[in-house]
C-alpha cells in the first residue's frame, strides 16, 4: 500500500469517526444516556444509550470490559478502606478482590475477624473464618476456592 493510499485511508477513517461523533450526540439526545436499567417505550429492559438488553444483550467483550471496570473499582475501594491489603501477595490479594467483588466492600468490612486475621498474616484462620459464614453456605464452591487461595497463596 502506497503512502498516498495509507494517507487516504486514514483521512477516510477520521472522517467516519467525525460523522459517528455527530451520530452519537444525536442518539444521546434521542435515546438519552441511562446508567441504570430501565424499561423503554416498548417495555424492553434497556441501558446506556438505547441498548435493548432483552433482545441484544451484551457481547463477551463488553462483559469483560464491565468486569475490568468493576475490578478497578474494587481495587480502589481496597486501597482506601483496607490499605493493609496492598501488603498481601498477589494471589491472596486477588482472593480478597474476588470476595469483595462478590459481597461488596461494605459487607466485607463486616467480616471483622476474617479481615483482622488476613491483615495479621494469619491466613489459616482468615480462611477458616470465611468458611464459617453464611456467605460460604450461600456461594458454596466459590467460598472454598477463595478461602484456599487465601490459606495457601495459590490459585485453586
Amino acid at each position: 500500500m502506497s503512502k498516498w493510499d495509507m494517507h487516504n485511508r486514514t483521512t477516510q477513517e477520521q472522517g467516519k469517526r467525525n460523522r459517528m461523533e455527530k451520530l452519537v450526540d444525536q442518539l444521546i439526545r434521542h435515546e438519552s444516556l441511562e446508567l441504570k436499567p430501565y424499561k423503554c417505550t416498548s417495555d424492553k429492559l434497556t441501558i446506556g444509550i438505547g441498548r435493548n438488553l432483552e433482545d441484544v444483550g451484551i457481547s463477551e467483550e463488553e462483559a469483560k470490559i464491565l468486569l475490568m471496570n468493576d475490578l478497578a473499582r474494587v481495587d480502589a475501594q481496597l486501597e482506601k478502606m483496607m490499605p493493609w491489603s496492598s501488603q498481601l501477595d498477589t494471589v491472596r490479594y486477588e482472593g480478597l478482590m474476588n470476595f469483595v467483588f462478590n459481597v461488596g466492600i461494605g459487607t466485607a468490612l463486616k467480616f471483622v475477624n476474617a479481615m483482622g486475621q488476613l491483615k495479621d498474616g494469619n491466613y489459616d484462620m482468615a480462611a477458616t473464618e470465611l468458611l464459617d459464614s453464611r456467605w460460604a453456605k450461600q456461594v458454596g464452591q466459590r467460598a472454598v476456592e477463595v478461602a484456599e487461595q487465601i490459606r495457601t497463596g495459590e490459585y485453586q
